[in-house]
């Protein structure tokens, strides 16, 4: 690989930005391959798959091009399922200690430190404080929230474990970073930046959601999407602001509890498929038969906030078309919304666990499937790690379409292929292709055909 990165590097190529880290041995700082520093020697560079691998091996995150604001890589998707649950676990919850991690993934927390040590050459602790470092830093960077702050929402336990730590890791000092004053935020919104590696198809995954906007939670733009949301109880609210010039999304944050922050930008990045590589995406759904011509360049794959929502989308979406299936999820929310001052919120599990649901004109058996649904999540949402979507084909009126349409938008999986759709089976009789040839990214396969349609 070190020939490719070598290229890429040399290119300053945005489509590597996140896949790979340049380390430079005579300064000891590692960049992103899009770094507009003047380019070291080959002989003086070593490549990096993680940051926290630079970091470990004793580089410092470069202050130009700031490695913590690239795009996440999913270099390790698919190695290891174990590793990628710690991973993003480590990453989601940065306040939890490695023993509650390991609890959640139902393994030893020695189990763990082998995994770890083998695949990545650290421990989880190690891990969990570069990433945790790393966050911090970028928030630093980007928001104007206070020292204390950052620290609560990086995973720390004080602003003074933040600071040794930071200083210990970057050689800098949270105030080193800072170049506007700092101010407690308890009610002003947060500004971040996501970047993503190109191209992005913005117009299709633009229309895509508008189609299926909810009126009161979601609201659609030429070049912006927000919605409201809630995390753990909390209320929420984000705005993601399409920059193509820059690739990356400006993102606006409405957020009392900081310490759901990590989680939060997590599930953003997930609904707009933000770690995708669109070019290694491409080139396997050409193996498929489909020509060029037919295929969207930068296709991601468009999410909803949660399994719950997206559940109630399939339900209610059974056999109908969209617009009567967003006409029902509207009246859902018109009559069983969470209200937060002057902002609606979609319907908890709670809600629709509890209600009869007599607002919606739809047969009885599937106002049940949806309350046997609601009931389901209502009882799992505390232990979300401990059951799996895939029981719930156990609940009546729930077949293998549901069950795969939520895994398709409620947790983005990426090989995810709708052969019972009748959308698909249409497409699939006009274009001779071999589905089995997209493998893993056969859920961009099916929507890349629900585009042809």
């Amino acid at each position: 690989m070190s020939a490719t990165y070598q290229q890429a590097r040399l290119s300053r190529d945005p489509r590597f930005d996140g896949k790979f880290f340049v380390a430079v041995k005579t300064t000891h700082i590692f960049c992103r391959p899009i770094c507009p520093a003047n380019l070291p020697l080959e002989k003086n560079v070593e490549y990096y798959e993680l940051a926290e691998s630079a970091i470990l091996s004793g580089y410092r995150p470069c202050l130009r091009c700031r490695p913590d604001s690239a795009p996440d890589s999913f270099a390790w998707q698919g190695v290891d399922t174990t590793l990628n649950r710690a991973i993003k676990l480590l990453k989601q919850y940065p306040e939890l200690s490695i023993n509650e991690i390991t609890t959640k993934l139902g393994v030893s927390p020695r189990y763990l430190r082998q995994l770890f040590q083998h695949k990545l050459g650290m421990s989880p602790k190690q891990f969990q404080l570069f990433n945790k470092v790393l966050f911090a830093k970028r928030l630093l960077h980007e928001s104007q929230i206070s020292v204390e702050q950052v620290a609560m929402a990086s995973g720390f336990s004080s602003s003074r474990r933040l600071q040794s730590q930071f200083k210990k890791i970057t050689g800098l000092t949270p105030s080193n970073i800072r170049k506007v004053k700092s101010v407690s935020m308890p009610n002003q919104n947060i500004n971040l930046k996501l970047n993503y590696r190109p191209p992005y198809h913005w117009e299709h995954i633009k229309d895509f959601l508008f189609l299926r906007a909810i009126k009161g939670i979601e609201t659609i733009t030429d070049n912006s999407y927000s919605r409201t949301f809630v995390i753990e109880q909390e209320p929420g609210w984000f705005k993601m602001t399409f920059n193509p010039k820059h690739t990356y999304f400006d993102l606006e944050i409405k957020l009392n509890n900081l310490s759901h922050l990590r989680s939060v930008i997590m599930n953003i990045e997930r609904l707009f498929d933000l770690k995708a590589d669109p070019v290694a995406i491409h080139n396997q759904l050409l193996a498929t038969g489909l020509a060029k011509e037919h295929l969207v360049r930068g296709l991601r794959l468009p999410g909803v906030w949660n399994c719950f929502e997206a559940g109630c989308r399939a339900i209610l979406g059974q056999q109908i078309s969209v617009k009567s299936a967003i006409s029902l999820l509207t009246k859902l929310s018109e009559n069983l919304a969470e209200k937060h001052q002057t902002l609606a919120y979609f319907p908890s599990a709670s809600a629709v666990a509890n209600s009869n649901l007599e607002f919606l004109k739809i047969p009885n058996s599937r106002k049940q499937t949806l309350i046997d649904f609601a009931s389901y999540m209502q009882n799992n949402e505390k232990n979300p790690l401990n059951h799996s979507i895939d029981d719930l084909i156990l609940i009546k009126g729930i077949g293998p379409w549901t069950v795969s349409y939520v895994k398709l938008r409620g947790q983005s999986s990426p090989d995810i292929w709708l052969d019972s759709d009748l959308i698909i089976k249409k497409q699939l009789a006009q274009y001779k292709i071999s589905p089995q040839k997209a493998e893993p990214w056969r859920s961009y396969l099916t929507l890349q055909l629900w585009n042809l349609a």
